[in-house]
């Protein structure tokens, strides 16, 4: 035989195994289950969110270096909590895009977050370089679990 002769043969082998471990079809509340699990929470998955926030001490808007290093590492800090944010409440995204003659004019993006954070543990405020500090807080999922519920419970009272 050719060489196509045995490709062909190889192909259509192939293409049956495929098709007879095929898994047959789902019923529709398996799908709505799996869904369901596709937007369960993060936090259900694991035990603490972990956050990393960082500062540059050179930007720090003072002239003694002492408290340019403060600063940096309450900024840090600050910005581990509002990583937590996002990772408890999800991140507002706003996105605007000009098209003229069929060319992208201009492109801007705008993120917000926004929520409360309490019962996050302080990990550690290292020192990364010579110019930056790291912070990394974690928050066990109970309490976001309460986070949320509390979230929940603001929004159906604004209603």
């Amino acid at each position: 035989m050719n060489r196509i002769t045995h490709w062909a043969i190889a192909a259509s082998a192939l293409l049956l195994t495929a098709c007879a471990s095929t898994p047959p079809p789902m019923p529709a509340q398996a799908r709505v289950d799996d869904s369901a699990n596709m937007i369960t929470p993060m936090t259900q998955k694991r035990e603490t969110l972990v956050a990393t926030g960082y500062a540059v001490i050179s930007i720090q808007n003072h002239r003694n270096a002492a408290q340019q290093r403060l600063l940096a590492i309450r900024a840090s800090k600050l910005d581990a909590y509002r990583a937590l944010t996002e990772q408890v409440y999800g991140q507002q995204l706003d996105a605007s895009t000009t098209v003229a003659e069929m060319t992208v004019m201009s492109d801007t993006f705008r993120a917000r977050v926004e929520g409360v954070i309490y019962g996050a543990v302080l990990v550690s405020i290292t020192p990364v370089g010579d110019d930056t500090y790291e912070t990394t807080m974690s928050l066990d999922r109970h309490v976001v679990n309460d986070l949320r519920a509390l979230y929940i419970a603001s929004l159906s009272n604004k209603r």
